[in-house]
């Protein structure tokens, strides 16, 4: 790129975002180029504000972060509704279709919307209402077209009056009255950026019952974090419409992302799924909760985005369909899902757990005056102006969005209800300046130091809950019949360690299996490049077990720990004839601090967490070869995949050397293995190599339970 030199990527002309993307500021407005989550909170109070013109990168979404880099909606909202102009959109070709079905999913809703299928057939008195009448009220007869004006490179390039923007060898020249002003890269990077409040001391344990608030307000506040909370049931964790880097967050606040395992999505509005995907892409698979309106929604959303197939997004995570009419049960609370009055197809819901009770509001209009027009101009019937007139306001515990109408609820009527209605009302959506000063209202309080707990019953077999949810999140046991959970619950033993306390001793006889409940352990050996660290639900002490040596490593409580342990004869009793116990006994055989080493410092298996690491060791089948030769043809079947120990592997393909391989990098990738591709690519050696093989089958299992993982490293691949 030589010809580039002189040109600025930042500077006079450019700078790049603090959350992602470049700004080009030239006399006729700035002119933004990818658009990461909330870069409009960066624009917002930049001199010329907000951007009218964006231009697409050339990959719309990044899989590493699991965020769309062209995420333009809010910028839309906010150049029409407040500025009262048009943005514009710059593509190629390939891009136009595919951006114009995200916006329509996210402005305007399904083009052919029918949920009655989401409505239960066993429920009575149950009328489906006609949203596509509600929406076209808020549509107010606006077309994409109103709002966007699409501009496509013809050749290498695309005119607007005195700006000029060409393609270059995948990056951007941005000229300006015929004179070049920057350079923008094709590839837009991301950074998070998100409030942190205060990082807990411990680990978090969660209770019964409590609520955390991910962020209180909406996509325009450049102050607050946009809203999302976690319902904390029976102590494990259920994302309601997570905000960007809820997962980034929850680590750096002291709180394992492994205890929560599900995700209610409400709707398809930018500022309430741009943290779905990153959660789904996390270690093992999460299930979603909604209905199958907005699930379908959702996926074709994100396939325009990323490229890849909703069929195969369904494989990414596990999915509950809602039925309006039917309870839910998460966690042993009950949820009742109801449709809300809102621009696209939105659900709210409550739920019950013991002598508890609680609602979410979603988005939703719930001002009276909007019920009653819209019944009596014939927009809705008076079924669901009864629906909507009975909101659940005897709930114990309520949480309420608020904002402008038409979309939002008035925050006025919500302070105009009866005080003791107030008094059990939190609300989100909203910024603190548009806070009532005096008013029995909360306002929702973000942090985990500010969560909300509600104190609770305990249901019966709580510890029996509590111990069997260690077992289900264990994947070599998901097969185990009923019979193995209910001795499960007869040979743990709870142990608790205080911070800096030794409990394993290297050189010391094995005597314990151990599952980590909650806080976070150390295995510290000497032969180690990267510090092992386990967590929740992670175990660790199993391999001296099954070969009856000394522990090969000292374990030290990092924090304050609880743990669940198994003495060894009743765990070896436990696993005797299970998949478990295949994994261990190969384990055995191989794992050395080598094999973690490289696993730790491959470019490609650093996104790995502890126990994903742990199980590709198993797989590893050492193989030298002191000859020159092929290790795998192009086109030929993939039976193993493999990663280099020792030596150097090129990589050809039709005969035309493209690459080379070192330690630490891997021969073929995991979606190939997945898929049943045949080998892209030739790979062979002129000296010998040292390398571990790992079997199809059991990569391919691998892959099927972190599907997440799967999809980062194939995007890590492609880069």
């Amino acid at each position: 790129m030589k010809a580039f030199d002189d040109l600025p990527i930042a500077g006079e002309n450019a700078r790049v975002l603090p959350r992602g993307g470049y700004l080009v500021d030239t006399p006729g407005g700035y002119v933004q180029f990818g658009s990461p989550p909330e870069t409009i909170k960066d624009t917002m109070f930049f001199e010329k504000g907000v951007p009218t013109v964006f231009v697409l990168p050339s990959r719309l979404f990044n899989w590493i972060k699991g965020i769309s880099v062209a995420e333009i909606e809010f910028p839309v909202y906010y150049n029409f509704f407040i500025k009262k102009r048009k943005t514009v959109i710059i593509c190629t070709k390939d891009q136009l279709a595919n951006i114009k079905r995200v916006l329509q999913e996210s402005l305007f809703g399904p083009r052919n919307l029918d949920v009655s299928t989401d409505y239960s057939t066993m429920a009575e008195n149950l009328k489906v209402p006609d949203l596509k009448r509600e929406m076209d009220f808020f549509r107010n007869n606006l077309k994409l077209s109103d709002l966007i004006t699409f501009g496509t490179f013809k050749g290498n390039h695309y005119n607007l009056q005195d700006l000029r923007i060409e393609l270059n060898d995948g990056n951007f020249i941005v000229y300006y009255d015929k004179k070049r002003i920057a350079l923008v890269p094709g590839q837009i990077e991301y950074t998070p950026t998100y409030l942190i409040g205060e990082r807990l001391p411990e680990p978090y344990l969660p209770p019964l019952f409590s609520i955390t608030c991910l962020g209180p307000s909406h996509g325009f506040d450049p102050n607050e974090n946009t809203s999302g909370f976690i319902i904390w049931l029976n102590h494990q964790g259920i994302m309601v419409d997570p905000p960007v880097n809820s997962t980034e967050w929850l680590e750096d606040s002291n709180v394992n992302p492994k205890l929560i395992d599900s995700i209610i999505l409400t709707h398809c509005h930018a500022d309430h799924d741009a943290g779905t995907f990153q959660k789904i892409l996390e270690e093992g698979k999460v299930t979603i909760y909604t209905t199958e309106t907005v699930m379908m929604s959702f996926l074709r959303k994100y396939s325009a985005l990323s490229g890849v197939a909703v069929s195969y997004l369904m494989k990414l995570f596990d999915f509950h369909p809602v039925r309006i009419g039917q309870p839910v049960y998460i966690h042993n609370g009950r949820f009742d899902m109801f449709y809300t009055l809102h621009s696209i197809p939105t659900i709210g819901f409550r739920m019950e757990f013991q002598d508890q009770s609680f609602v979410y509001s979603s988005d939703h209009n719930n001002d009276p005056e909007v019920h009653r027009l819209l019944c009596e101009t014939e927009r809705i019937s008076k079924a669901r102006y009864d629906e909507l007139s009975n909101f659940p306001w005897d709930s114990k515990v309520i949480y309420h969005e608020a904002g402008i109408p038409p979309l939002h609820t008035p925050v006025k009527y919500l302070d105009s209800l009866p005080d003791e209605v107030k008094k059990r009302i939190v609300v989100y959506h909203i910024a603190q300046k548009d806070f009532p000063e005096q008013s029995f209202l909360r306002l929702a309080k973000f942090g985990m130091e500010k969560t909300l707990t509600f104190e609770t019953t305990p249901p019966p077999y709580e510890e029996g809950w509590k111990i069997l949810g260690l077992l289900k999140h264990q994947d070599f046991f998901h097969d185990l019949p009923i019979g193995k959970a209910q001795e499960f619950l007869g040979i743990v033993e709870e142990e608790k360690y205080r911070k800096g306390e030794l409990i394993i001793k290297k050189g010391t006889k094995g005597d314990k299996f151990y599952i980590i409940y909650s806080g976070n352990v150390s295995v510290e050996s000497g032969n180690l490049e990267q510090k092992k660290i386990y967590g929740t639900y992670e175990y660790f002490g199993e391999v001296a077990l099954v070969t009856e040596q000394n522990r090969a490593a000292d374990v030290i409580a990092e924090t304050d720990v609880t743990l669940y342990a198994i003495p060894r004869d009743k765990f070896l009793n436990f696993i005797i004839g299970t998949e478990f116990e295949k994994v261990l006994r190969k384990l055995a055989r191989i794992r050395t601090s080598e094999t973690w080493n490289l696993l730790s410092t491959s470019p490609f298996f650093r996104l790995c967490t502890a126990s994903q690491k742990t199980w590709l060791e198993s797989m590893f089948i050492p193989v030298e070869r002191t000859e020159s030769g092929v290790i795998l043809k192009e086109g030929r079947p993939i039976d193993f995949m493999y990663i280099l120990r020792n030596g150097e592997v090129k990589v050809s393909k039709k005969g035309r050397d493209v690459a080379v391989l070192k330690k630490g990098d891997f021969i073929e990738t995991l979606m190939n293995v997945h898929s049943g591709k045949p080998a892209r690519y030739t790979y062979s050696h002129d000296g010998p190599v040292s390398l571990y093989a790992m079997p199809r089958d059991e990569m391919y299992r691998f892959a099927e339970k972190n599907p997440g993982l799967l999809m980062k490293l194939t995007y890590e691949f492609a880069e």
